[in-house]
C-alpha cells in the first residue's frame, strides 16, 4: 500500500475538494463508486488511474475517513441542493413554456404533424 508521503503527493485539496493529484478526479468521486460496492480494480479502470493512484486514494481514504466522509456528505448535500434547484427552475419554464399561446403561424404546421402521426398511428394498428 502507499505511504504517508506518498498519500501527500498524491492527494492534493482542490477548490473541489481532495483530488487525486495529476487528475479532476475528487476523492468523493471515487466514494461513489465505493458506496454501491465497485470493486477497486474496477474504479481504477473505470477513471484510468494507475495501480498507485487507486491504491493511495483508498488508504487515504480509509485513513481519514471520518474526514472524508464528512465531506463526501456535504458534497452529496450540495448535489442535492443544485439538483433541486435545477428542477424547480425548469418546472417554472416549463410552465410558462405551456402558458404561452400558441404561434398562429405555427398551428398549420402542428395540424400537418397530428396528422401525420394519426396516419402512422393508424398503420401500426
Amino acid at each position: 500500500m502507499a505511504s504517508i508521503s506518498n498519500q501527500q503527493s498524491y492527494i492534493i485539496r482542490t477548490e473541489r475538494g481532495l483530488a487525486i493529484a495529476g487528475t479532476r478526479l475528487t476523492l468523493y468521486d471515487i466514494m461513489d463508486y465505493l458506496a454501491v460496492q465497485y470493486p477497486p480494480k474496477l474504479i481504477r479502470d473505470i477513471f484510468n488511474l494507475t495501480d498507485e493512484q487507486i491504491n493511495t486514494a483508498l488508504v487515504y481514504i480509509e485513513t481519514h475517513q471520518a474526514e472524508v466522509e464528512a465531506e463526501y456528505q456535504e458534497v452529496l448535500q450540495t448535489a442535492e441542493e443544485i439538483k433541486q434547484y435545477w428542477e424547480n427552475k425548469n418546472r417554472e419554464h416549463f410552465s410558462q413554456i405551456a402558458e404561452t399561446p400558441a404561434n398562429s403561424e405555427y398551428e398549420a404546421v402542428r395540424a400537418k404533424l397530428q396528422e401525420h402521426r394519426a396516419k402512422r398511428e393508424a398503420k401500426k394498428q
